[in-house]
């Protein structure tokens, strides 16, 4: 099960459980997921971080010369993906409509950029640490 916040085409947001994002989908297109305050079908999923169970993200203390695992992701896609700075939605988006070659990036991008990449099926997701080349 998935819960989604969603808001319709007048502003009004809610949220509603679906069986995954295939299903908010296929009901969404079919005209069954409605506002219920005004009752419109013209609904859309709003960005939202992802619900996090607190009992399975406690983790034991890293021992002496440990490296953190948000630092080894960093790392990780820093090593294996480029840096394109404000560009990321236009770069995310050149990809996905096939402008430009696949490949692995990261950036920095608006709520309302990120939104829209998401409704659009575009594969993003946020990362959990900040990016080095950002910070210095």
């Amino acid at each position: 099960m998935i819960r989604y916040t969603l808001s319709c085409e007048h502003d009004h947001s809610f949220e509603s459980w679906f069986q995954s994002a295939d299903a908010f989908d296929t009901l969404s297109k079919a005209g069954m997921v409605t506002c219920p305050e005004c009752g419109t079908t013209k609904v859309s999923k709003q960005l939202m971080a992802p619900s996090l169970n607190k009992k399975a993200m406690a983790v034991a203390p890293l021992a002496a010369g440990d490296v953190h695992p948000l630092e080894k992701m960093r790392k990780e896609v820093e090593a294996n993906a480029d840096y394109v700075g404000k560009e990321f939605a236009k770069e995310a988006r050149a990809m996905h409509d096939g402008d430009k070659p696949e490949r692995a990036i990261y950036g920095e991008t608006n709520a309302k950029d990120a939104k829209k990449l998401i409704e659009d099926g575009v594969p993003v997701m946020p990362l959990p640490f900040v990016p080095t080349k950002r910070s210095n």
